[in-house]
């Protein structure tokens, strides 16, 4: 019996939505990354993306524990000589707390053309509403 390899036009995708409120951050997105991946299937194949849709609702009340609220900042550069960016956490949720879950969650996933068709799949809203509702998403509790 040789091993099983997923192919591409086998993975049936699910979409699967996760309420961040009172969620803390990155074990937030490391279970999201977990199931873009397809890590939780058995029939997960690390050069396939075997992975299911992601929906993320309430990113604008996701947490950090600690200090990390205050002391947390996000760099970004324009290309030209000082011109380096710099935020801090409680900056980029008052003006984009979506982006936010977007770059934790893409950050824990591969740096290739597979790890953006994975980052595809994640959609993330500020609020409780989504556009999703025709795909039925399933309602999972992350594990604590």
């Amino acid at each position: 019996m040789g091993t099983y390899y997923a192919k591409p036009g086998e993975v049936k995708r699910e979409w699967l939505l996760i309420d961040a409120k009172d969620q803390v951050l990155g074990r937030l997105a490391t279970q999201a990354a977990h199931i873009l991946k397809g890590k939780h299937k058995p029939e997960y194949t690390p050069h396939i993306d075997t992975g299911d849709f992601v929906v993320i609702i309430n990113a604008d009340k996701i947490r950090l524990t600690g200090n990390k609220a205050a002391q947390k900042t996000y760099h970004r550069h324009s290309g030209y000589p000082g011109g380096l960016k710099a935020e801090s956490f409680t900056q980029a949720m008052e003006r984009h707390p979506q982006r936010v879950i977007e770059r934790a969650v893409k950050g824990m996933l591969p740096k290739n053309t597979l790890g953006r068709a994975q980052g595809k799949k994640l959609k993330v809203y500020a609020g409780s509403e989504h556009p999703h509702t025709a795909q039925q998403p399933r309602t999972i509790e992350l594990e604590a």
